[in-house]
């Protein structure tokens, strides 16, 4: 869950307050004002506090919401969101009690009074254990939530640190404003868009991406009288035809009662299910981080000469729908003799982790970066003055592990994110060739430049002429051509 070592499990804390802030706010349509404190109360422990101005939790619900695992779960949930398992800032909240054996503190209100909590997990039950409630005046109408919690951990500002996940998290969500409090002093991220990405819409489950035990499950909690509504009501896609298919496929009775099919008709059905073509899922679940956002984001925090957005279509995998899209950013200050910098984003979080292990690293260095003007060894990434965004949304992302830092290597997936990188490639070549010219035209000119003064003091000699005059047409000739090349 990314509590591997006190590095990452700092910034993990950070990161799962954060994302939940992001998620409120997007969700309620508020635009992100976050502070996010981290402070150092004691060898090797620190004092992480993150504030939003979200619409807040009623008070009720509080307790299970941080301290109870899978209360939040969207596992059952197809729509694009940062958050999936419901274990994110309970485990945030687990981490503080077993290394510190405080309880955590949380503020919220919903924009009447403010309810402040002090509580725990009851860990052999999956219970939250209220230590304290205390119920306060708002006369100022504050709405949000305010966690404050004490970990064990090590404060490191490096590749993989809290601050370049505050950085990537900026790049990815330009409509956030975001004030960072760290040990070595505030650093403010802007914001530069002022439109909120837009709210993507559940969906139903599309039947190439259910699996056998799923599938049982959904038969046996069916609303539906029987197979052959079951197939058409609680699947998208599926209209009356292609039920009846399924179902003479599977040789099972369309009028048969769900509760009643056994294992091998089951296994029958999922089959069939597979056999059938369907239309792909419908793609209104996604939110993918558009062409210019991406420009935006990248602007903000990255300085360079050349930024270049793709956006892909959505397509398939397993039957869940997912969008990729990519950015570059070229030259200016960036490093140029140096191995490019990649940066991953799933549903607009950021992976620092497993970059060796995630499908994103894999398509990028099978890219053949050469023919776009960069220098790459073998199956590598490209050398040079370049970063590298690619954006993978989904409804349902395949992590590797349950860190969630690298996606799984889909067939799909990899394609579309080479197809996506190569358009983008190819805009970024243009330019590439379109610099070296100009650099060449320049040494040129300059060439031109340094021997112009002897050249005029000859022609000066040969025709008897003033030398200033012949200069001065040596000079315009000159500036004349390089502005016509």
């Amino acid at each position: 869950m990314g509590y591997e070592n006190p590095t990452k499990s700092l910034l993990t804390v950070t990161k799962e307050a954060l994302d939940n802030s992001l998620d409120a706010t997007c969700d309620a349509r508020i635009l992100p004002e976050i502070f996010i404190s981290v402070k150092e109360i004691g060898t090797d422990k620190f004092r992480v506090r993150v504030e939003d101005n979200g619409p807040g939790i009623p008070e009720q619900k509080v307790p299970f919401a941080f301290g109870k695992f899978l209360y939040g779960s969207k596992f059952h949930r197809l729509r694009q969101s940062r958050g999936i398992m419901g274990l994110g800032i309970s485990g945030g909240v687990l981490y503080s009690q077993l290394t510190t054996g405080k309880p955590v503190k949380i503020t919220t209100s919903t924009g009447k009074k403010i309810h402040v909590f002090e509580l725990m997990i009851d860990v052999t039950r999956n219970e939250p254990h209220i230590i304290s409630h205390l119920i306060q005046k708002n006369p100022e109408k504050w709405h949000g939530i305010k966690i404050e919690m004490d970990v064990e951990g090590r404060y490191m500002e490096r590749t993989q640190s809290i601050l370049e996940y505050l950085k990537q998290t900026a790049i990815a969500n330009p409509f956030a404003h975001m004030v960072y409090d760290g040990p070595n002093g505030k650093i403010e991220f802007s914001r530069t868009v002022d439109e909120l990405p837009k709210i993507p819409k559940e969906i139903k489950p599309h039947p190439y991406g259910v699996e056998l035990g799923v599938l049982k499950r959904m038969l046996l909690l069916t609303k539906a009288r029987n197979l052959l509504a079951f197939l058409t009501s609680d699947f998208s896609r599926v209209g009356r035809r292609s039920a009846e298919q399924i179902c003479r496929l599977a040789k099972i009775e369309f009028s048969r009662n769900t509760k009643n099919l056994k294992v091998e008709e089951i296994e029958r059905l999922h089959k069939a299910i597979q056999m059938v073509k369907l239309i792909a899922p419908p793609t209104s679940c996604l939110s993918p981080l558009e062409e210019r956002l991406i420009e935006e984001g990248l602007k903000k925090e990255i300085d360079a000469e050349c930024y270049i957005a793709v956006l892909r279509p959505p397509t398939v995998y397993r039957g869940y729908p997912f969008q990729v899209s990519v950015g570059l950013a070229y030259g200016g200050n960036l490093p140029s003799n140096t191995t490019c910098q990649l940066i991953r984003f799933a549903n607009k979080i950021p992976l620092l982790y497993h970059q060796g292990d995630c499908a994103i690293t894999q398509a990028v260095s099978e890219i053949d970066w050469r023919r776009y003007g960069l220098q790459q060894s073998s199956w590598t990434l490209p050398i040079g003055p370049l970063t590298i965004l690619v954006h993978f949304a989904s409804v349902w992302v395949p992590f590797t592990t349950e860190g969630k830092q690298a996606i799984a290597a889909y067939p799909e997936i990899i394609r579309e994110v080479k197809l996506a990188l190569q358009d983008a490639g190819r805009k970024l070549a243009k330019f590439v060739r379109q610099k070296r010219k100009y650099k060449e035209r320049f040494l040129r000119k300059q060439l031109f430049e340094r021997y112009t003064p002897v050249v005029a003091e000859c022609l000066s000699k040969l025709t008897k002429k003033d030398q200033k005059t012949i200069l001065n047409k040596l000079e315009e000739f000159i500036k004349k051509k390089g502005e016509t090349k």
